[in-house]
């Protein structure tokens, strides 16, 4: 048995994944929505709304999230947050034929913005 508690002045963080235990998926947080525009080519991006309020770009579609949503990029989804409510909190999900970060970035134009 593990517990682990998210750092509030963390942005995001990381609980679990291969490189700390036997999973084959990484699960992590974020207390706000990073505008960071990038694509994952080989693994699927879970969202899981907690608390708050966000905007995100998936390609060309703005998708606006609330508590109990979820989200699926999947991979070579280009996507990024375009904001986020104070007290915004979610938790991610990486999993596929690679759970690590395969994080490639892109242009903005991209997603239209």
């Amino acid at each position: 048995m593990r517990l682990l508690k998210a750092d509030p002045a963390a942005a995001k963080g990381w609980y679990a994944g291969p490189w700390n235990s036997d999973l084959t998926l990484s699960v992590g947080y974020a207390n706000a929505g990073i505008d960071e525009p990038h694509l994952h080519a080989r693994l699927t991006e879970i969202y899981l709304v907690a608390r708050g309020t966000a905007c995100i770009r998936v390609e060309a579609q703005t998708i606006d999230l609330a508590p109990g949503d979820m989200l699926v990029v999947e991979p070579g989804e280009a996507h990024t947050f375009l904001e986020s409510s104070p007290g915004y909190f979610h938790f991610v999900i990486h999993t596929g034929e690679a759970a690590h970060p395969d994080k490639v970035m892109v242009a903005r134009v991209r997603l239209g913005l």
